[in-house]
């Protein structure tokens, strides 16, 4: 099983969801260091229903389709939790452009990294208050782990800067 699969059985976990709902509830639980896009929900959830590890439910307004999680998607998402996981991979677009700022003017190069900071600014504070607004220890944590890594971009871009 995927990454974004398991995410998606995860979310299901909390209760029946349509695609856009498990978008939303992506961005808000994890968005900060799992993205997940509307094309990889909407590609997977076919997937996951022919599998069996999640069923049809209600069909909502505008074609909006329910997803229910199943017991054997239980099973397999328990199965994914307790797997080796495997090494981490941190993608960021924003860290990819400034790894190939050289090829930018000064003053593109400059607007770049005003705009990287800018960006990670604001998640420093969104995480802030995320830590502030923790409703249980692992939340607070997941927060603190944002805010710790808002801070380590923020210090790569004062280090690109002065360079």
């Amino acid at each position: 099983m995927n990454a974004t699969a398991a995410a998606l059985l995860g979310l299901l976990h909390d209760g029946p969801a349509t695609g856009g709902e498990l978008v939303a509830g992506a961005e808000e639980r994890f968005g900060t260091f799992f993205s997940v896009t509307r094309s990889q929900v909407y590609r997977e959830l076919p997937a996951l229903h022919k599998e069996g590890l999640v069923r049809l439910g209600k069909q909502g307004p505008r074609s909006s389709q329910q997803y229910l999680i199943t017991a054997a998607g239980k099973k397999a998402f328990k199965g994914w939790l307790t797997s080796d996981s495997g090494p981490d991979h941190l993608r960021s677009p924003l860290i990819l452009r400034v790894v190939h700022a050289s090829v930018l003017t000064p003053k593109q190069r400059a607007t770049l990294l005003e705009s990287a900071r800018a960006a990670y600014s604001d998640e420093l504070d969104e995480a802030k208050a995320a830590v502030k607004a923790a409703g249980d220890p692992v939340a607070k944590a997941v927060a603190e782990f944002g805010q710790a890594h808002a801070r380590a971009a923020l210090k790569l871009l004062d280090s690109v800067s002065s360079s």
